[in-house]
């Protein structure tokens, strides 16, 4: 990838070091007052002091309202006999009836697939270990369960959202929405549930209200174009704002840094090659990413048109949180976020993929995305912690939980990465390392197979599309033609790697794979018996017939504009002759 110049390295460094804990310190002060549950009172004096803020730095501003589907948790308690344990319950999750939802508990230990397998737990109510999760709810909705006891890592009750549905439930996928109530208890008292289990038969009761449906939600969006053009490309940031409680870190530090890092780079908005939008969202937490999917849903044509890459901030400058590495990139801007890294902190990106999470609504688009949550615990035994701290979707996410050094750290880094992608001469984008490791799954594959499908075209086509990337990371393309291939190139390698194959819906809030297309080609590849490989051979077929097509299309994309480079150097050197 083409390094910056001097004067431009020097004018980054000038923007960097402009960074003030003092300012977003006592910018955090005034935002930490309002609690922020979405479609709440809060909420909206929280949005309305960010749009203040980004008038006054010179954005043109609109907050829309639209409609979201949002449910937010009220109380909970589980009654076993005469004792009453405390519990919490959780978004999206079904309210008891009125006089609660009794049944027999079913000890399900770590809630993994596995530990349902061969469970009948139809009727009954599953105990697990770990903070809820969408893929619980959804294995014991499944499996015909009525409920399901959550029991907290520790005495901390952990705030969740167990849809599966990645934004607002449309008529196609409401019907994935967990039909179970659920509730969370302590690790104290989950294991007290556990213990009573050895002894025989456990009945409990779960009391449980949510509070669930449509509501209009705000949505702030700031623009500073870099010129007139009404087509010029823009740079996405972006994060959340409706949160648990007070929600200081999460979300509260990344909408300062935002700020922040918009405040700075519109100082020398002269040197920008393209314009920077900023969306804050509601729906994040109690509606699994409702703002950012219907952003991405009703602007599709802009962002595909339009849309160079997404920044997304989640959950900076906590305290504790020294660990850089395991933040994820997605979609070709890995070079550029593992040097901002290691320009502030020493720290090597360590190649995580974009965790499926953070408000990443556009992989569908073909947008690529990098960061989410930057900053994380260091690993560690202790029980206490996790990746964001032990106070994480707790009320105890309060402005002691920040380290302003830290927060001046993490926003430094996003700062480098924007500051890059709004003046780089060419986008800081490559995907040879993305192609590179396409092809080491398809060699892996291929050696699995056993003879079933043939992948030497996809990987020789892989090859070629390698090499036709190689004078678009050695900066040989003229810069709006390197731009304008690496947009389009986006909108194929993006969708191919982080999405089962429709650009126009959603995925499922739960983890995928890399390179989902090779999904149906390794379960031909695991397949057992000769009818197991008959039926997986068909979808098998299909996904290899739309890996190369992506492939091909992305190689004649790569491929054109080195035919067009060569015609142009062959005419004027005729031309001089």
């Amino acid at each position: 990838m083409v390094l910056a110049t001097q004067s431009d390295g020097a004018i980054a460094h000038a923007v960097v070091d402009a960074v003030s804990a003092e300012r977003m310190m006592s910018g955090l002060e005034t935002f930490a007052q309002w609690p922020k549950i979405a479609a709440t009172a809060g909420e909206a004096a929280s949005f309305a002091w960010l749009r203040q803020q980004l008038d006054d730095i010179g954005l043109t501003t609109s907050l829309i309202f639209h409609d979201a589907y949002i449910s937010i948790p009220g109380p909970a308690r589980l009654i076993v006999g005469s004792r009453t344990f405390p519990a919490i319950t959780h978004a999206m999750g079904l309210s008891s009836p009125q006089d609660g939802l009794t049944g027999e508990l079913v000890d399900l230990g770590d809630g993994s697939r596995r530990s349902f397998e061969g469970r009948d737990i139809r009727g009954r109510i599953a105990l697990v270990d770990g903070i809820a999760s969408p893929g619980v709810a959804a294995l014991a909705t499944a499996a015909g369960a009525i409920g399901v006891v959550q029991i907290s890592p520790h005495h901390l009750l952990h705030e969740m959202c167990i849809s599966p549905i990645w934004g607002s439930p449309s008529a196609d996928t409401r019907s994935a929405l967990p039909n179970v109530v659920v509730v969370t208890v302590s690790d104290e008292d989950g294991h007290a549930l556990r213990e009573s289990l050895t002894a025989g038969t456990v009945e409990v009761t779960l009391h449980a209200e949510v509070d669930t449906g449509w509501r209009k939600t705000p949505l702030l969006v700031g623009e500073l174009p870099c010129t007139e053009e009404p087509d010029e490309p823009f740079i996405l940031l972006s994060c959340h704002v409706d949160t648990w409680f007070q929600g200081v870190m999460d979300n509260g530090s990344a909408n300062i840094s935002m700020l922040e890092v918009v405040r700075l780079c519109a100082k020398e908005r002269q040197n920008w090659k393209r314009g920077l939008r900023i969306c804050f969202w509601s729906g994040h937490s109690q509606g699994r990413y409702s703002g950012s999917a219907w952003y991405a849903d009703n602007h599709w044509v802009e962002l595909d048109a339009r849309c160079a890459a997404h920044v997304n901030l989640d959950s900076p400058g906590g305290i504790g949180a020294k660990d850089l590495t395991r933040t994820g990139s997605a979609g070709g801007l890995f070079d550029v976020a593992a040097a901002a890294i290691a320009a502030e902190t020493g720290q090597k990106l360590a190649g995580r993929r974009k965790a499926r999470s953070a408000d990443d609504s556009f992989p569908g688009v073909g947008i690529p995305s990098v960061f989410g949550s930057l900053s994380m615990q260091e690993p560690t035994a202790l029980k206490m912690r996790n990746d964001l701290g032990w106070w994480w979707h707790t009320e105890h996410d309060l402005i002691d939980k920040i380290d302003p050094g830290f927060l001046v750290r993490d926003t430094r880094v996003v700062l480098r990465v924007v500051w890059a992608l709004l003046t780089g001469e060419r986008l800081p984008l490559s995907y040879s390392a993305e192609i590179s490791n396409l092809a080491g799954e398809l060699e892996a594959l291929s050696g699995r197979l056993q003879g079933r499908l043939d992948l030497g075209e996809a990987l020789s086509t892989a090859a070629a599309l390698s090499a036709a990337l190689a004078p678009f990371d050695r900066g040989d393309i003229d810069p709006a033609a390197h731009d304008r291939v690496l947009m389009r190139l986006s909108r194929v390698l993006v969708p191919l790697d982080y999405t089962s194959g429709d650009r126009f819906i959603h995925d499922p809030a739960l983890a995928l794979p890399a390179w989902p297309v090779l999904d149906a080609i390794r379960r031909l590849a695991a397949a057992g018996n000769d009818d197991e490989v008959r039926f997986a051979a068909v979808d098998a077929v299909r996904a290899h017939n739309r890996l190369m097509d992506g492939l091909r299309r992305a190689l004649s994309l790569a491929g054109s504009e080195q035919a067009e480079k060569r015609t142009v150097t062959a005419g004027t050197g005729e031309a001089r002759g």
